[in-house]
C-alpha cells in the first residue's frame, strides 16, 4: 500500500510541474522556478520535488546546468520521449506496465551476454560481484545499467532510459544483504553462460525489491 500511495503521489507531483510549466508559459530553453519555490507552489516536500525533476530530467524533458538551475529542453528532438512521458502520466497503472517493460529489457540484455563468449567473462561482472560480497557500495541500477550497455543495442539502452526515470525509487537505492544471494547468482551464471539460471536469479532479485 505504501508503495502504490507513493507511486500517485509522486505521479501527481510530475503532473502538476508539468501543468505549472503550461500555466506560466514557460519557454523552451527558459529556466524554471527553484526546488524551493516549486516545493511552496506545488506544496509538498523539497525531496518530492527534486525526485519528479530527476525524471523529467533523464526523459530529456528539462535539463539542469550546474549552478545555473533547471531549463525546459528543446522538444525538436524528443517525440519518442514525450509519447512515453505523456503515457506514462496518465494514472498509477502505467507505472507497473513502465516496471514490466522495463524488466524485458533487462532480462534480454542478460540473455545476449549469457551467449556470448566475449561478453560474459568482462572484467565488470567480477568486480561487481566483489563488490556485493564484500557489502560494498554499489546501487542496485547500476549493474541493470551495465547489462543494457554491454549487450549492445543502442536504441534499447535509450529506451531503458526512459523507463528508469518513471520506475520507482528503489533501483536507485544500494544493494542490501537480503538480495546478496540472488545478486551473485545472477553474476556468475552469466559469466557461466547459464542463462536460464541468470535470468531465474534475476527475477528472484526483482521479487525482493519489490516486495
Amino acid at each position: 500500500m505504501e508503495e502504490k500511495a507513493t507511486k500517485k503521489v509522486f505521479l501527481q507531483i510530475v503532473n502538476q510541474l508539468r501543468e505549472l510549466i503550461t500555466e506560466q508559459n514557460i519557454q523552451e530553453g527558459e529556466k524554471l522556478p527553484s526546488e524551493r519555490v516549486l516545493s511552496e507552489q506545488l506544496q509538498v516536500g523539497r525531496s518530492s520535488v527534486r525526485e519528479a525533476l530527476r525524471s523529467l530530467e533523464l526523459l530529456g524533458l528539462i535539463e539542469t546546468k550546474h549552478g545555473g538551475g533547471t531549463y525546459l529542453a528543446s522538444m525538436k528532438h524528443h517525440q519518442f520521449v514525450e509519447i512515453v512521458g505523456s503515457f506514462i502520466l496518465q494514472d498509477a497503472k502505467s507505472i507497473a506496465d513502465v516496471q514490466a517493460t522495463r524488466k524485458m529489457y533487462e532480462q534480454e540484455a542478460i540473455r545476449q551476454i549469457s551467449r556470448n563468449k566475449t561478453l560474459r567473462v568482462l572484467p565488470i561482472w567480477e568486480s561487481f560481484f566483489v563488490k556485493v560480497e564484500l557489502e560494498q557500495s554499489l546501487k542496485r541500477e547500476d549493474i541493470l545499467r551495465e547489462c543494457i550497455i554491454v549487450s549492445g543495442n543502442r536504441l534499447a539502452f535509450k529506451i531503458w532510459l526512459q523507463l528508469l526515470a518513471f520506475s520507482t525509487a528503489e533501483l536507485q537505492r544500494e544493494i542490501q544483504s537480503t538480495e546478496k544471494i540472488h545478486v551473485e547468482m545472477m553474476l556468475t551464471s552469466i559469466q557461466m553462460g547459464y542463462e536460464y539460471e541468470a535470468i531465474e536469479a534475476y527475477d528472484k532479485w526483482m521479487e525482493i525489491i519489490s516486495e
